[in-house]
């Protein structure tokens, strides 16, 4: 069986027991950087196995077939990624698929994600949110990207680099107004700091800062109780 196995976002500690065990009974773990997960396997105290090798960005199709025939020799593969869950703006999509087309079974192993870490750190509406992953670099393309939630009243959740932070805020004020929004940097770990506050005055804030670690952006939805009065 292929286990698909979230792990934790930054704090170690948020390795769940069931997934300890996923990990100690694989015979094979599909990871993202084997030198990542080394350490969480150490840090767990979980021997390595017999084959742990990388499965990102770029060989997805053929360790995909790796996984396919190790799974049909009835062994157990283990899926992870170097943070939150596999497949979820992080490789995995391909091998999961795959399984899920020649129905081979598999299961997902629930832990830490940074997607509802950064909305409930946001304070802004849990009713219902949308997560879209990476926006598109591009000054034109990304402002598109945003205006196709303008008219929503859900609350947009994306990722960003940290080299992108203050262009990609300015570039949601342009589209969508000026609503409540908070920036999320290094969520669960040492240094988590998080930047709550109008689009405008997050703006200024992220224009020329230099921003070090993983970044989540949490925008409020089409609502006059979440955009600022003129």
């Amino acid at each position: 069986m292929l286990h698909v196995v979230a792990t934790p976002i930054g704090n170690l500690a948020d390795l769940s027991p069931r997934a300890i065990d996923a990990l100690r009974g694989a015979a094979a773990i599909a990871c993202e950087d084997t030198r990542r997960t080394w350490q969480l396997l150490s840090h767990c105290e979980i021997p390595r196995p017999a084959e742990m090798f990388s499965y990102r960005q770029g060989n997805e199709e053929r360790v995909t077939e790796k996984v396919l025939s190790l799974l049909a020799e009835d062994k157990d593969v283990a899926l992870c990624s170097d943070g939150g869950y596999p497949g979820i703006s992080d490789p995995g999509y391909r091998l999961i698929r795959a399984c899920a087309k020649a129905s081979i079974p598999y299961d997902v192993v629930p832990g830490a994600s940074a997607v509802e870490v950064a909305l409930l750190m946001s304070g802004l509406s849990t009713s219902s949110f949308t997560f879209r992953g990476f926006p598109p670099r591009g000054p034109g393309a990304l402002r598109n990207w945003f205006a196709e939630d303008s008219d929503k009243e859900h609350t947009l959740i994306c990722y960003e680099s940290p080299f992108r932070v203050g262009a990609t805020l300015a570039a949601a004020l342009d589209a969508l107004g000026d609503r409540e929004a908070a920036v999320c940097i290094e969520l669960t770990k040492m240094h988590e700091r998080v930047s709550r506050g109008y689009l405008s005055d997050l703006v200024d804030e992220f224009k020329d800062a230099k921003v070090k670690g993983e970044v989540a952006i949490v925008i409020a939805g089409s609502n006059p109780k979440f955009t600022r009065k003129a």
